[in-house]
């Protein structure tokens, strides 16, 4: 599981735009339960002795950041440094003017603010709470319009809207961190828009003037208007969030084990195999590695167990050490030549890895305790005389009808390729071995309208790529991701090097969701 959302706990829009007299300003007016936040410009609607008027449109949105933390300390999400966190906020359409290539600041609050709940977005008649001049009932913001974090630049973002209609997918992991590590206090963002696109107004002492902010460099314009979709709207996928995502991906080369190459680079020839230590169906830690102690592995030979001495590595060395990869998962990468092993019949050969602790008797002995052995049968790396095409049928081996929501499932896969045709001299084997795709990713769609609920993650995130290990391929999904009351399918897609590009695979797999 790579991905977990936090949708927005409180929201807001705030304005100081007329109401429908063209007098009376909507400054005191809250929108905190409304099911769409907006944003916009209005210049010159009404002149008067102090030129054309200016009319402004902001919104506020807060995210639960102590889950964020609750969960970076349970493990569910990766320390600082690990994971990515993206602001995302989905179009709202509607019937009236939308603006072209503009562009919006995404701000911190710098001071707590109180949602309300106010509803009207049209006559401005619900009072209270946050608004253009409060940020609550009783507590004034320091500038009309909201307070914002100024001082740091590295936080403060922009976004550009060239059609007027995109969504929000804004990197915004530097915020995010800063609040869970009380740099900064969680009051949320402010979206608006720039200075230069917020309209123009010059006020003759320099300052805001009562309920305008003075903006000499504004825009003599009109920007209306930009809707999102708030935190209580309807569409459960359309609600602001901030969404993490990391790289998860275990590559487990057990079942994908080649030989050294002189036609591979030096990154391709490297192996990594996985420990993973399960005590009574749950993942710790190895208390003396936790402890300090260091965690070797070793490869030997053998027809049905280890036998004979260490078989040398491809640097030279006799052991590998291994690394904390998350609670109780170890991994150790290594290299090996054909050459140094011994060959059974069939042109295999089998090895074992044994994983144990350091030696004092030195490299060529095993230490005092064998925490686990495993056995590989390596393979030579494949070449071939014509450019390959790639074709594989997948089919999903633990499938369910249903999930809750409440459920965290594991999807494997068995994948074989299309034109397979095994010729069988002795005798068949219920237990095919499943070939390995070592660059997969899923999509999850839902099957009414063809929503793209968890779209392809391929790009530097990684966050839906799938893991691999002796088994085959698989990934983790966290059911709460998907509304519940629907069908979903699975989406899988390969990524064919001999073309450079992604396939997506004609298999589906589809569930529910109760």
């Amino acid at each position: 599981m790579a991905i977990a959302r936090y949708v927005a706990d409180i929201d807001n829009t705030i304005t100081n735009a007329f109401e429908a007299d063209l007098a009376t300003r909507g400054t005191g007016s809250n929108m905190g339960y409304a099911d769409s936040l907006e944003i916009f410009s209005i210049y010159g609607q009404v002149s008067g002795t102090t030129g054309q008027s200016q009319e402004l449109s902001r919104t506020l949105v807060r995210f639960p950041i102590t889950s964020i933390t609750a969960d970076r300390t349970a493990g569910t999400i990766p320390a600082s440094g690990s994971v990515s966190f993206y602001l995302r906020m989905f179009n709202a359409a509607h019937p009236f003017t939308l603006p072209q290539d503009f562009n919006l600041t995404v701000a911190p609050v710098s001071r707590s603010w109180v949602e309300g709940t106010g509803l009207d977005m049209d006559n401005y008649q619900d009072l209270g709470a946050s608004n253009w001049i409060k940020s609550d009932d009783s507590t004034t913001w320091t500038n009309i319009g909201g307070d914002y974090i100024t001082q740091d630049p590295g936080s403060t973002y922009t976004i550009n809207f060239a059609q007027g209609f995109e969504d929000v997918e804004l990197d915004i992991t530097r915020i995010v961190e800063q609040w869970v590590d009380g740099t900064y206090s969680n009051y949320g963002l402010g979206l608006r828009l720039t200075a230069s696109e917020e309209a123009y107004f010059s006020s003759s002492t320099g300052a805001d003037t009562g309920k305008i902010i003075n903006n000499t460099n504004g825009a003599q314009q009109s920007y209306y208007t930009k809707k999102f979709f708030a935190r209580s709207s309807e569409f459960f996928f359309k609600r602001p969030v901030i969404e993490a995502r990391w790289d998860s991906r275990v590559s487990d080369d057990r079942e994908n084990f080649y030989y050294s190459s002189s036609l591979a680079p030096a990154q391709d020839n490297i192996n990594k195999l996985y420990l993973y230590n399960y005590i009574r169906g749950r993942l710790v830690n190895i208390p003396v590695v936790e402890a300090g102690s260091t965690l070797m592995v070793s490869l030997f030979s053998g027809s049905t167990a280890p036998t004979g001495s260490k078989l040398t590595l491809y640097d030279g060395n006799l052991n590998t050490t291994a690394s904390w990869v998350s609670r109780g998962v170890y991994s150790a990468e290594m290299a090996i030549t054909a050459a140094l092993s011994t060959e059974l019949p069939k042109g295999l050969t089998v090895m074992y890895d044994v994983w144990h602790n350091q030696s004092s008797g030195g490299p060529h002995t095993l230490g005092t305790i064998q925490y686990f052995t495993g056995s590989i049968f390596p393979e030579h790396m494949p070449t071939y005389d014509s450019a390959p095409t790639f074709t594989q049928i997948t089919n999903c081996r633990n499938l369910k009808k249903s999930y809750s929501t409440s459920d965290t499932a594991r999807f494997r896969f068995f994948v074989r390729d299309r034109n397979w045709n095994p010729t069988i001299y002795v005798k068949a084997t219920a237990n095919n071995p499943t070939q390995i795709i070592t660059s997969a990713s899923y999509n999850i769609r839902r099957t009414t309208d063809d929503y793209n609920a968890i779209p392809y993650g391929t790009g530097s995130s990684y966050s839906t790529y799938l893991s691999y290990d002796k088994e085959g391929n698989y990934f983790d999904l966290d059911m709460s991701l998907l509304e519940p009351g629907y069908m979903y399918r699975i989406n899988l897609s390969y990524y064919n090097d001999s073309i450079g590009a992604w396939q997506e695979q004609p298999q589906t797999f589809k569930f529910r969701v109760d």
